[in-house]
């Protein structure tokens, strides 16, 4: 049943992270990428989010034969506790991989956090959809204080609304692309906390530049809501470093503009493709290439190894993005969920992958 914008259940819908129930502000109407009440790619004609293929894929997944959906060993991580995040480096930048597209980064003495989902499931739901292979490697009651939030769309496996509701007066600042912000004051942060920006619209916060850039990709919660909201990709900027986290995204001739800055680490979409949506994620041959388009150094694949949202199997995004980098002698940066990388000493990676992967492994 389709919800009209009236509809008291979408209002319900909205208290609890299905949907929202506010209109598109008009101040969005200046923005390039804001077109008859909706938000669009540089390429009009990539939409995202069309329910003629839904069918379709609802019955390769019941049809088709899983190879590897998941992983048939505990996914390796290393534990972050309170005390080893109490007193962050003031001279570097740290980064820790919690899971997914998920992030914690430590910004010269503030942590900020990535696309926090720490729900059980990359879903509307509870009770079903996209279970996680793994636990994140720290609780949210034992996060630090977090200078801010950063958020690249408002899909389920990167927007979680129990998360958000469970950081609470943890957070600093939500700075995200036009029009999440609605979900966020619907959710009860506090407005003045919230700092939505339009692709090329940067945020500063002491040393650091946050920049809301292009991305192809698209937006929404539920049937009736779709890309009103913007998604984004982020360089992050700090006195000694530049970064690029890609978001979701498919691969558009975007990141040739945005490489015209020079990237130490690029934090780069590697999985959740398929070709009935070529146009909004990328294969890993597009993830190397966007990374070379970025003029990046060095490369870590990111929206990999927590959640099932894919036909591929869960560890092909790393052998493939593995093999491509080596043979074209890029850096590749796989860290185990919660292992810190720090950029002013970058430690060594192994393919922890492959102790956990199988053939013929169908999906129960």
């Amino acid at each position: 049943m389709l919800l009209s914008k009236k509809s008291p259940l979408l209002h319900a819908f909205c208290a609890i992270g299905l949907s929202s129930c506010a209109q598109a502000p008009v101040e969005y109407e200046s923005s390039r990428q804001f077109r008859e009440g909706k938000f669009t790619n540089a390429d009009s004609r990539v939409t995202g989010g069309s329910l003629a293929k839904v069918p379709g894929i609802l019955w390769r997944y019941i049809s088709e034969t899983r190879i590897a959906p998941e992983p048939v060993k505990p996914v390796p991580m290393q534990l972050l506790t309170p005390e080893l995040l109490a007193n962050p480096d003031k001279n570097s930048v740290e980064i820790y991989r919690l899971g997914h597209s998920s992030l914690l980064l430590n910004l010269h003495g503030d942590y900020w956090l990535i696309d926090p989902v720490f729900g059980e499931r990359a879903s509307p739901v509870s009770w079903a959809g996209p279970k996680r292979y793994h636990q994140p490697p720290i609780s949210l009651e034992q996060l630090p204080k977090l200078a801010g939030v950063i958020i690249s769309h408002d899909h389920y496996d990167h927007l979680d609304y129990p998360t958000i509701t469970a950081l609470g007066d943890k957070v600093g600042q939500y700075v995200v692309p036009l029009g999440v912000g609605k979900h966020l004051r619907e959710w009860g942060v506090e407005p003045e906390s919230i700092k939505e920006l339009d692709w090329w619209e940067s945020f500063q916060h002491k040393q650091v530049t946050l920049t809301a850039t292009p991305a192809q990709h698209f937006s929404g919660r539920s049937v009736g809501d779709s890309n009103e909201t913007l998604w984004a990709s982020w360089v992050i900027k700090t006195p000694e470093q530049s970064i690029f986290f890609s978001g979701d995204s498919g691969y558009f001739d975007g990141f040739k503009e945005i490489g015209e800055r020079l990237f130490d680490l690029t934090l780069m979409e590697n999985g959740a493709y398929d070709k009935d949506w070529p146009d909004i994620h990328m294969i890993p041959e597009q993830t190397l290439q966007a990374h070379k388009d970025l003029r990046g150094h060095v490369l870590m694949p990111v929206h990999n190894g927590t959640f099932d949202l894919a036909l591929h199997p869960w560890y092909e995004p790393f052998e493939r993005l593995s093999a491509l980098a080596k043979q074209d002698d890029i850096p590749l940066l796989t860290p185990v969920m919660g292992q810190g990388v720090n950029l002013n000493q970058l430690p060594d990676t192994s393919p922890w992958w492959r102790e956990l992967m199988t053939q013929g492994n169908n999906h129960e």
